[in-house]
């Protein structure tokens, strides 16, 4: 059992370094590099690099204290994990610096584009209102990019930037698994209320589509219902289930409308290309096969605390002092009840980066940033089904 409640000044000073330390390099240039695609990042906190130490959150979506970050950047950056995130590998696969946060505060001029995303943050406005960047607020952010590049770069060397990036977004989950934590009532069917996420992240997409954003890749939903953090809602109800049926049921859901909503867009917006990472059946297959990856544990939490350290207390900030930590962070799928490690987020980035059709389609961003020979004519796929396995 580990406690940290006499670290109040060593955190502050960790995080005021933090501000100092983090790469920057991606700002300091007043013209678009050569031979480079931009990557802009929407979502929550499995791409979070530490929007949320700049705004008025909880610390239940902060992770700006020890013992996150200390794997890599071996001080709390604000990530969800023990160190980097996916959008940090494919930064480093992709040939560009590691992308800050939006809300770091310096002299950005994103010539290699701009990381968005929020923990907690949802597609609804009403998820976690006020305490996270929510969706539609990321996309303001954008727009505010947008404007500055054109000022900065003129209209054709921006128009030409925002052409060829690449735009990545991973949203959804808090919509679905942040009521069964409050114990609200769902008003709405499960069919209603998906329709409401997936027409609030389409009008995301047309709107970056319109600022000149054509290249799009995205996680599907991950197997919410397995996760760690479910077993705390399952001891309550008293159920001996492997998975949270009612997270389990939307996260399927969520998986097979995305498919029919992003072919949608391709056959009405010119241009549009599209990947999808089936993140349920690549992270279902780690926690189900530890050893098959190099895991020894992915269904109970290196950090937190109770049964499975299903209690998200890790870092000892949210309400509850002490919590457990692991001796070894390597051999973990989980971080902490929610998120996963960094040796994970490899895993799943390399994946993403480079996977073939069984685990991303139709491009994988390795195509999509155009570090490929093989190019995919943009129908070739047109109407490849999608099928999620269960």
């Amino acid at each position: 059992m580990t406690s940290f409640s006499n670290f109040r000044m060593i955190h502050f000073l960790l995080i005021f370094s933090s501000y100092l330390l983090i790469p920057t390099s991606s700002q300091s240039h007043s013209h678009q590099p050569h031979n480079h695609v931009a990557f802009f990042i929407f979502g929550d906190s499995l791409l979070d690099p530490g929007n949320n130490n700049y705004i008025n959150a909880t610390t239940l979506n902060q992770a700006n204290f020890t013992p996150y970050g200390e794997t890599f950047f071996k001080y709390p950056t604000g990530r969800f994990s023990n160190g980097r995130l996916i959008p940090d590998f494919i930064s480093e696969y992709a040939n560009l610096p590691l992308i800050p946060p939006y809300l770091q505060p310096g002299d950005h001029e994103f010539a290699y584009g701009a990381n968005f995303a929020s923990g907690g943050a949802g597609a609804l406005d009403e998820i976690n209102q006020g305490m996270v960047v929510n969706l539609n607020t990321q996309l303001r952010y954008f727009k505010k990019v947008e404007k500055h590049l054109r000022q900065k770069l003129g209209d054709e060397e921006s128009k030409k930037l925002l052409l060829d990036a690449v735009y990545f977004i991973s949203i959804g989950a808090n919509d679905y698994i942040s009521p069964l934590f409050r114990n609200y009532s769902m008003f709405y069917s499960h069919k209603q209320y998906l329709d409401m996420v997936m027409g609030n992240l389409t009008v995301v997409i047309e709107e970056i589509y319109q600022k000149g954003g054509r290249k799009f890749g995205f996680l599907n939903m991950g197997p919410l219902g397995c996760i760690p953090a479910m077993e705390a809602i399952k001891l309550q109800q008293g159920s001996s289930d492997e998975c949270l049926e009612e997270a389990t049921v939307l996260a399927k859901l969520h998986n097979r409308v995305l498919p029919e909503v992003l072919q949608g867009l391709e056959s009405k917006l010119k241009g549009f290309k599209y990947s999808i990472f089936d993140f349920y059946t690549t992270a279902k297959e780690r926690m189900d096969n530890p050893s098959k990856y190099g895991f020894k544990e992915a269904k109970i939490a290196c950090c937190g605390s109770g049964p499975y350290r299903t209690h998200y207390s890790c870092g000892g900030m949210r309400g509850t002092t002490e919590y457990e930590l692991c001796s070894n962070v390597n051999e973990y799928f989980f971080f902490d009840p929610f998120h996963p490690t960094e040796r994970a987020y490899q895993q799943l980035a390399e994946l993403i980066w480079s996977g073939t059709h069984n685990v991303i389609k139709p491009y994988n961003l390795k195509q999509l940033f155009g570090h490929s020979e093989e190019e995919i004519p943009c129908n070739q796929f047109e109407h490849l089904p999608y099928t999620l396995n269960n």
